[in-house]
């Protein structure tokens, strides 16, 4: 299933978005649920709507927190002039930074050097605390697309990484999230990131150095996950800047495609 918060008039809305491909001649419909899915029981309402008709919105945003997993790709951990971590290497990033798909990603005043980071979303679906590996699909409510967004310049001047990461709109999300994935599925999905249409990340889930179950159980250690809140699992090696006029996408097999333009602050 995949779930979607949109717009047609009025406030966000969840639904099950109906795809094309998987109903042989049908077109893409989004039918809508009442309540949200995240908070208890949702029931279909019987209305569907084409989904070319709706503006998806961010899928999900955080009751508490995004964290963020650092050089949780070993190329990637190399490109940035640093080794693989023994433990996962932790950050948060405020809910503030929440974006959906096709909004833009801000350029502050503060950068000379904005980059994408293609990753790999966990969203939590129930209250947990201390989750042992084995229990960690037991809690995970689905996937989606993510681009932790990143002031690269700041990051390496502040040597901490909350406002590096932290700004509005660092934290794009979408297009929806996939519950029909399982835990084992998600950990050998093919990603891609594209600048522009240029291609600029390639890899697979499959090459994370901490798996799903283990950043799981690794964060809740320290502390208590609320239903909506997110991992962020890491980015492959290819990150690099972009500007005011991009176009940044992410694609992940068995999610979808999130895509935002990038502006300046004073656009």
């Amino acid at each position: 299933m995949r779930v979607a918060r949109f717009v047609a008039q009025g406030d966000p809305t969840y639904g099950v978005v109906e795809l094309a491909e998987d109903q042989g001649p049908n077109p893409d419909t989004v039918a809508v649920v009442s309540g949200d899915p995240l908070a208890g029981p949702v029931h279909y309402t019987g209305e569907r709507l084409p989904l070319a008709d709706v503006r998806l919105v961010a899928p999900v945003i955080p009751r508490s927190k995004v964290v963020g997993v650092g050089r949780n790709y070993a190329e990637h951990a190399r490109e940035m002039g640093g080794d693989v971590p023994d433990a996962p290497l932790v950050f948060l990033k405020p809910n503030t930074s929440v974006i959906g798909p096709g909004e833009p990603i801000v350029r502050p005043p503060e950068t000379d050097d904005l980059h994408y980071e293609g990753e790999l979303a966990v969203v939590i679906g129930r209250i947990c605390r201390r989750v042992p590996p084995e229990r960690a699909a037991d809690v995970i409510f689905g996937y989606t697309v993510a681009n932790d967004v990143t002031c690269r310049d700041l990051q390496a001047r502040d040597g901490q990484w909350a406002r590096a990461k932290g700004f509005d709109s660092f934290c794009p999300l979408g297009p929806w999230i996939a519950t029909h994935i399982d835990i084992e599925e998600a950990g050998r999905l093919d990603l891609a990131t594209t600048l522009n249409d240029e291609p600029v990340q390639t890899a697979s889930t499959s090459q994370l150095v901490h798996g799903i179950a283990d950043l799981v159980a690794y964060v809740t250690s320290f502390t208590t996950l609320l239903p909506g809140d997110v991992i962020l699992t890491g980015t492959p090696a290819g990150v690099g800047p972009m500007e005011p006029g991009d176009r940044v996408s992410v694609t992940i097999s068995g999610i979808g495609t999130l895509t935002n333009p990038v502006v300046a602050e004073d656009a």
